[in-house]
């Protein structure tokens, strides 16, 4: 079972206008793997994560959760990954009904 592919992102990209947030990310991670993004602020690592978990819609390539598309599947995606962020945060591209379902009770 370790042999599986939980997350796998291949050249990962956002753009906010002219800056590239994410520049071509690719890595795999395995089912039991631990992993780890480690990088300066500003890097890319939570515009990226934001991204797995549909939050932005990557301005290029894809990544496949359990297999399914993060740009083709994102409610399969959904139901297959949860992120539980640093501090509560409420992100200003999703509704006020969509922040809430971020934040259950």
């Amino acid at each position: 079972m370790q042999n599986v592919t939980a997350i796998q992102v291949q050249d990962l990209k956002k753009n906010f206008g002219d800056f590239a947030a994410v520049r071509g990310v690719s890595f795999e991670v395995r089912t039991g793997q631990i992993f780890s993004l480690l990088g300066p602020n500003g890097a890319g690592k939570s515009t990226t994560i934001s991204m797995l978990a549909g939050l932005l819609q990557p301005s290029g390539g894809d990544a496949r959760i359990q297999g399914h598309s993060i740009r083709q599947e994102p409610q399969a995606v959904k139901a297959n990954l949860g992120v539980v962020p640093q501090e509560i945060a409420l992100y200003p591209d999703l509704s006020a009904r969509e922040n809430r379902s971020l934040h259950p009770s």
